[in-house]
């Protein structure tokens, strides 16, 4: 299985990073940087299925493999969604089994975010995509998370 890493320092507490990351408010901010409109429909709770959708309802069926809060979450790919219905036929992803695992560390007054990206097979142009768009994201992220709240 390969493994892709992405990783960010952010100056907030693990708890703030992980409100920046799920919560329906800021889910959709950061990771515009990959489709506008995105959006995940879920409880974000562990077994749960997560539907990433773009505005048009494309994207990906997934599961929380793991949910530890503010420390650890596991997400695992099940198949792809065209206009809000699961595509059938070929393989669940483009990517074989596919997880996302987010690792939250406390780090001096903030956190070390690391994003491991595992799959069967990344396709080169996915790659491409996958890596000058994820840094765009953390950096959304990191902006989220560090700007402090609203009188």
């Amino acid at each position: 299985m390969e493994t892709t890493k992405f990783e960010i320092d952010i100056n907030a507490t693990p708890a703030k990073v992980w409100d920046s990351l799920w919560s329906d408010e800021n889910y959709p901010k950061w990771t515009a940087a990959f489709c506008e409109g995105s959006h995940a429909i879920t409880d974000w709770q562990e077994g749960s299925e997560v539907l990433f959708l773009d505005k048009d309802k494309n994207g990906m069926r997934a599961m929380i493999e793991k949910n530890d809060p503010e420390k650890f979450m596991s997400i695992k790919t099940l198949g792809e969604m065209s206009k809000g219905e699961e595509k059938t036929g070929g393989s669940p992803s483009t990517c074989g089994d596919w997880y996302e695992n987010y690792t939250l560390t406390p780090k001096g007054n903030g956190t070390h975010l690391l994003i491991e990206l595992k799959a069967d097979e990344v396709p080169p142009e996915f790659r491409d995509f996958m890596d000058t768009t994820w840094p765009k994201a953390l950096d959304e992220l990191k902006r989220i998370a560090e700007c402090p709240p609203a009188p």
